[in-house]
């Protein structure tokens, strides 16, 4: 399974805010930046974590981006699963397959992806950046 990069790109916007000193706010441009991505791309991210409740947005002079929760209440899994379209390995039904009927292989891949999302759901947003806040401060060039 790969996830897409629209969920990659989110992911790399949460742990960039998620490391971010507290109170303060990051804008698309300065992540866009950072990690070399399109800010059109991000603003529609951005958007989606937004109405999502992840992120609070602000416009206007002393706007930005900031998480509406602590990194410890926001979970990876509920992350990927919101922001994927689909987290079939493979799709039986839009070029009907022959043996679909008697097939065990979709089974099995419907049971590898539950696994995979129900590892994710074990960790949240801090735990992605516990260890390793201050590398990841140096080496995305946030002020303190």
């Amino acid at each position: 399974m790969q996830l897409t990069r629209y969920t990659d790109y989110a992911l790399r916007i949460l742990t960039y805010l998620a490391v971010m000193p507290q109170g303060q706010q990051a804008n698309i441009e300065q992540i866009s930046k950072r990690y070399n991505l399109s800010v059109h791309h991000l603003k529609k991210i951005v958007q989606q974590l937004g109405i999502a409740g992840i992120v609070a947005t602000k416009r206007g002079k002393g706007g930005g981006i900031s998480l509406m929760k602590s990194p410890g209440q926001i979970n990876v899994g509920e992350v990927v699963t919101l922001l994927e379209n689909t987290l079939d390995v493979i799709d039986c039904h839009s070029a009907p397959c022959q043996i679909l009927p008697a097939c065990r292989l979709k089974n099995i891949l419907a049971q590898a992806t539950q696994s995979f999302i129900q590892t994710l759901n074990q960790y949240t947003l801090a735990d992605l950046v516990a260890d390793n806040k201050g590398d990841l401060i140096e080496l995305l060039q946030i002020e303190r």
